[in-house]
């Protein structure tokens, strides 16, 4: 096995050659902390390309193997398998000082971080690359990101499924074709640095059980507890932190590790302390009781009104709103997706994916805004898939016109806009299905199948690479009333999954974040998910320039929907999108709402304290 082929010659290609470590796992379920690894490959490929080592084995991971039916692993045939602890020396050689490559290469890496953790080892990997996110950077005319796609895409020869060595073997093919694509392209690799995972006791804490009960608002003075409140403690307490927090989740409180405006009281023995918690329950007017009073009113604490929806999510799902299951290898149906042709009367782009180069941001967000509005895509870096491209005065200096002169894209002025003539021939590949493009306040139903919500969608956020500042992209699980029902409610990068894992932070790139929604595990409580970013240091959005956000089913499925937005010039945080319910229905909102603030005020918005 080699990745050099007769016409792409990878010592030539400068940051594109490495030492790889090709790693692909099958697992008895898709929460690292909780599942175990059944199976392991690793393929290690040199500078040169060629092949240096391989290693695959199925292990015993001591528990239910999980869906026999997707991976072929029942218990029979891991019963005599090693245990982790005992190939993982072999494994950590392998991928000492090389790049680890996988397709969605959080997934691999996470669950062997874990492993690791277990077997009191420390997973040996500085950098990962995913060729999931360098294959959406590329946007090869697929109709998805999955790897049997890709190879089919490629002409790799695919012969096993879900066989961990097989799908490596795959998976080297696919690097090769991208690598070549990528450098073509003149793309930057998505190199993600890894955090050391050297800490045995690397695994999450067990998530905190939400709260089953609506917020009813303030304790009256004099008046008792009621289930949902949301209650605080600062300070020292005479019985300890964790029995009074203890005592009041079995109460049916919503015990909170932060104050907002939305908190019920605030417990604190000293009613002039300075902690954070205690000046912000000044400020927002928060009732403050003691220990002793709070440990009193518990004993009498009244019925509270169980959050919408509660009652539904335990009675069996409803088969009329529901769409028929499709074939597993058929694409997810989507409601109110309208079919567009390559032209359409008064959308003389539609098909068109259009990169704006130059101009000031307002310039450029408007000739974005145009683009959308003539039925085209507005490109926010250079891929296979874009068609066109607008030069605003200055783009000529942008280092990617190089390469688009040797591609030969049609390079248009501002005048194209007025009144585009599409004189270029449609692309050779086009795509089975183009997703639907979003204009900013843009709304579309996410598809349903029997019984149950479609699998786990992900909302995936692109931007131009920045030298100078990093993006960081959060989300919030709101209830009713727009606010967190518990601290862990914030996801974000020192935080990056939600109790019971329904959502994650997943990290592509340093130019690539997603948010993995689980909408059909999602507790009662949360009736939207707000998808957002934020910038670290004094650089702005105008600086950034526009974010694309995509929504697809599955890290690898094909997007349903992509919308391109611009903030102005001064704001440093940005709300991105919304997933919220309506009726019996998850609909996803393209928002592109920027503001002056940074990410602790935003957070605060929603009753998160992040500096306590």
């Amino acid at each position: 096995m080699s990745l050099s082929t007769s016409g792409f010659d990878l010592s030539a290609t400068g940051g594109y050659v490495h030492d790889w470590a090709l790693v692909d796992v099958e697992t008895s379920g898709l929460i690292a902390r909780r599942d175990r690894v059944l199976s392991v490959a690793v393929v290690t490929v040199g500078r040169d390309g060629e092949r240096t080592g391989e290693f695959s084995t199925l292990l015993n991971p001591g528990c239910d193997p999980g869906p026999v039916d997707v991976h072929g692993l029942p218990s029979e045939r891991l019963r005599g398998a090693p245990t982790f602890d005992q190939v993982a020396g072999k494994i950590a050689e392998m991928l000492q000082g090389r790049v680890f490559v996988a397709h969605n290469a959080q997934f691999d890496y996470d669950f062997l971080a874990h492993e690791f953790a277990r077997a009191r080892m420390w997973l040996p990997v500085s950098q990962r690359l995913c060729t999931l996110a360098l294959s959406r950077q590329v946007d090869p005319p697929t109709d998805d990101m999955k790897l049997g796609t890709l190879a089919a895409h490629y002409g790799v020869p695919q012969q096993r499924a879900h066989d961990a060595l097989d799908d490596t073997r795959v998976l080297a093919g696919i690097l090769r074709a991208s690598l070549r694509d990528a450098a073509r392209l003149g793309l930057p690799l998505p190199l993600v640095p890894c955090p050391p995972r050297q800490d045995p006791a690397f695994m999450p804490q067990p998530p905190k059980t939400p709260c089953a009960y609506s917020n009813p608002g303030r304790l009256a003075p004099g008046g008792p507890l009621r289930q949902g409140m949301k209650i605080a403690i600062t300070g020292p307490t005479a019985v300890s932190r964790a029995e009074l927090v203890a005592r009041g989740v079995s109460a049916g409180l919503n015990m909170m590790r932060s104050v907002s405006g939305h908190t019920s009281a605030l417990v604190s023995n000293e009613p002039a302390s300075a902690s954070a918690k205690a000046r912000r329950a000044v400020a927002e007017g928060v009732p403050v009781i003691d220990e002793r009073t709070f440990l009193r009113l518990l004993a009498d604490v009244r019925p509270g009104t169980p959050h919408e929806g509660a009652a539904a999510a335990a009675a069996p799902a409803p088969e009329a709103p529901s769409l028929p299951a499709p074939p597993s290898d058929a694409p997810v149906p989507a409601p109110r997706r309208p079919a567009r042709p390559a032209a359409t009367p008064g959308k003389p782009l539609a098909g068109r994916r259009v990169l704006v180069l130059g101009g000031t941001h307002a310039v450029a967000v408007a000739a974005r805004t145009r683009v959308v509005d003539l039925g085209g895509s507005a490109a926010v870096n250079l891929s296979a898939s874009v068609t066109d491209v607008l030069l605003l005065p200055g783009g000529e200096e942008d280092r990617r016109m190089r390469r688009i002169t040797a591609l030969e894209l049609p390079v248009r002025d501002q005048r194209w806009l007025v009144a585009p003539a599409i004189t270029a021939p449609a692309p050779s590949a086009p795509r089975p299905h183009e997703p639907q493009v979003l204009p900013r306040g843009g709304v579309i139903d996410l598809p349903v199948r029997t019984g149950a919500l479609a699998a786990e969608w992900h909302v995936t956020a692109t931007w131009a690479p920045q030298a100078g500042c990093e993006i960081d992209v959060v989300a919030f699980l709101l209830d009713e009333q727009e606010q967190v029902t518990c601290d862990e409610d914030f996801v974000f990068y020192g935080a990056p999954e939600s109790p019971a894992g329904t959502v994650r932070l997943l990290t592509g790139g340093p130019a690539e974040q997603s948010i993995a929604i689980d909408l059909g595990s999602l507790p009662p409580a949360t009736r939207k998910i707000v998808v957002a970013a934020a910038i670290d240091g004094t650089a702005t959005f105008g600086d950034v320039g526009a974010i694309q956000i995509g929504a697809a089913p599955g890290s690898s499925g094909a997007p349903l929907a992509r919308a391109t937005l611009d903030a102005a010039t001064t704001e440093r945080t940005m709300l991105l999108a919304e997933v919220y319910r309506r009726g019996p229905l998850w609909r996803l909102r393209a928002v592109g709402q920027g503001y002056d603030h940074g990410l602790d005020t935003l957070a605060r918005g929603y009753g998160v304290d992040i500096t306590d």
